[in-house]
């Protein structure tokens, strides 16, 4: 199985067992699609073509790392 089919499978298995609460509870589920490093390779890109700042870019680049 693929890794789109695996996550597909995941979404719908947490969708599923989020049905069973029987509340009105809220589930937020976030499924991540990229790794960190194409996350990094992106915002270097971002800096590189101008679309962000230096400083914008040392934030984000600390946020990927402490999170991702």
């Amino acid at each position: 199985m693929g890794r789109l089919g695996f996550l597909g499978l995941l979404v719908i298995a947490m969708a599923g067992l989020s049905a069973c609460g029987g509340g009105r509870s809220e589930q937020n589920t976030e499924v991540r699609t990229t790794t960190t490093g194409q996350e990094l390779t992106d915002l270097k890109k971002a800096l590189d073509e101008g679309a962000i700042s230096q400083s914008e870019y040392d934030k984000k680049r600390k946020d990927i790392l402490k999170n991702g």
